[in-house]
């Protein structure tokens, strides 16, 4: 054979066979052209008739808005026809009120002078009355005072004989004072009424032996004060209660002026080399926690009274030494700081007590919001990354499974394509 010939029939051949793959090809797609071409037009159609539906409903629109503006038109104007009726309305209403409110108050006029003018008559006729009953009863309080003069007469008798009872009850008295003051001049007895005294101030003041004040207990630095009293931080407070009163006894029991003069000097010596002697025992020396002052009980406010009158010097010297002289009074003043300084005191370490527990619920919090924090932040971390999985992730996974599954359904056609194309080409071959 020819080698042309065979060249001609080759590419015959080469062009049969892109005939049939054309014509295959068209076969194919023939069915997602049309039914792309019946998307187009279904598109085109429903854009149409939103269109349609878009022009009504301005349309719609446009007689709403015409009418809505009609309505308030109507209301304005109808509020202001109103409003012109209500003003005269309320016009004509205060007018009859005012007209109905001076009747009233004439006739309310007229009623009250009518009363007062028959008042005025009744009250005249009682006066009257009362004028003649208060003649009779001048008459009773006459006699009454009568009655009273003699009365008086025999009752003060009967009260001069209770004075005369009242001087002996007070004779009586004198006596058994003598007696107490002889009882006084015993040392040992002073500081027993003394300290009789102080335990009434202290049972007042609502202090308690062996919790708030300790009696008769000796100190390290030597002596034994009369009464110690506890004070916060392990701190005490001395209290002496024996006092000099002899010579003011003898100055009371004093007729002339000279002794009186001369016992009273004495007193005043006697106080003042008391307040020394106190504070050269040095109570508070004895203990580090003591304070440096120490109580003188004046069993009396007379006494007290008397020393401040007659020389003032002393108390100043007193308080120069560290010696603060207390009358029951100034006593139960000072117990009343003491026990307030001790409520403080509990109330202040309760303070700081609460304070601490503040300073450790405080830390405990911040540390506590540290860990809330970063369980918030470890939350937010695992819902970003549970956030990426859901979605990102997960459509780059079904992206490949789509293909597949598109692949699946693509290839039996296409399979059956090849075999009717591969028959065509072996026919015309």
């Amino acid at each position: 054979m020819d080698p042309t010939t065979i060249l001609l029939a080759l590419l015959a051949l080469l062009a049969g066979a892109a005939l049939g793959a054309g014509a295959a090809l068209a076969v194919v797609h023939r069915p997602r052209l049309e039914a792309a071409a019946r998307d187009h037009d279904a598109v085109a159609s429903e854009l149409a008739q939103r269109e349609r539906l878009h022009a009504q409903r301005e349309a719609e629109l446009e007689r709403e808005l015409a009418v809505a503006s009609e309505r308030l038109a109507a209301r304005d104007e109808a509020e202001a026809r109103l409003g012109d009726r209500f003003s005269a309305l309320s016009a004509s209403a205060l007018e009859r009120n005012a007209r109905s409110f001076l009747e009233l108050a004439a006739q309310r006029l007229s009623e009250a002078q009518s009363k007062a003018t028959h008042e005025l008559e009744g009250k005249k006729s009682l006066i009257d009355q009362q004028l003649v009953q208060m003649t009779g009863e001048l008459g009773k309080v006459r006699e009454l005072v009568n009655d009273l003069e003699r009365d008086r007469q025999a009752k003060f008798g009967a009260l001069a004989s209770q004075l005369q009872q009242s001087q002996d009850g007070v004779r009586a008295l004198h006596e058994v004072t003598q007696g107490l003051r002889q009882a006084l001049a015993s040392t040992k007895a002073r500081g027993q009424w003394g300290e009789r005294m102080a335990e009434d101030v202290l049972q007042l003041a609502g202090f308690i032996e062996n919790v708030n004040y300790r009696k008769q207990r000796a100190v390290d630095g030597g002596g034994i004060p009369d009464f110690t009293f506890m004070l916060p931080q392990e701190q005490a407070l001395y209290m002496d209660v024996k006092f000099p009163l002899d010579n003011y006894l003898r100055f009371l029991d004093s007729e002339s002026d000279l002794d009186r003069k001369r016992f009273r000097d004495d007193f005043l010596r006697d106080v003042r080399g008391r307040v020394r002697e106190l504070a050269a025992r040095d109570y508070a020396g004895g203990r580090s926690d003591a304070l440096d002052c120490v109580l003188l009980f004046i069993p009396n406010e007379a006494l007290y009274g008397f020393i401040q009158e007659h020389d003032s010097s002393i108390l100043e010297e007193a308080l120069r030494h560290k010696v603060v002289c207390c009358s029951p009074l100034t006593l139960f003043a000072v117990l009343a700081v003491i026990r307030q300084a001790a409520d403080n005191f509990r109330l202040e370490r309760t303070s700081n007590e609460i304070l601490e527990l503040l300073a450790t619920f405080d830390k405990q919090w911040k540390e506590f919001v540290a860990k809330m924090d970063k369980l918030d932040r470890s939350l937010a971390t695992a819902r970003k990354d549970f956030d990426e999985l859901a979605g990102t992730r997960r459509r780059q996974l079904e992206r490949p499974l789509e293909k597949i599954a598109s692949l699946r359904r693509e290839r039996p056609l296409s399979l059956a394509d090849s075999g009717d194309d591969s028959g065509a080409l072996a026919l015309e071959a």
